[in-house]
């Protein structure tokens, strides 16, 4: 992991949120399905709020708390309905495709 480059007290950053995600058990007709965990990993200990993610034309087979993770338009998926990502917190979610999306975080609110 790349720690952000940071002067003593800055506040957080989009560095500062982390997502893994990872293949997990198919659902029974097949589809490929996967674990998301996006965390705030702030050394400062700030909450983050406002967090946008890439995420192409993101979809889902299986059904995804809108609340958690939603797409607001092609490349613009919203976490946590943009309320403040606790520092320390991390919110998981699955999802059913094909294939794996890409996601990256393109902006936050610190």
């Amino acid at each position: 992991m790349v720690q952000p480059n940071r002067i003593w007290g800055d506040r957080c950053s989009k560095a500062d949120i982390v997502i893994n995600q990872g293949p997990t058990s198919p659902l029974p007709n097949g589809i490929p399905t996967y674990t998301v965990e996006i965390m705030n990993v702030c050394a400062t200990g700030g909450d983050i709020s406002g967090i946008h993610v890439s995420c192409g034309w993101f979809s889902s087979a299986r059904l995804i708390n809108p609340r958690l993770f939603k797409r607001l338009r092609y490349n613009d998926c919203l976490v946590n309905d943009g309320k403040p990502l606790i520092n320390g917190h991390t919110i998981s979610f699955q999802y059913a495709n094909t294939f794996a999306y890409p996601l990256t975080i393109s902006s936050v609110v610190c």
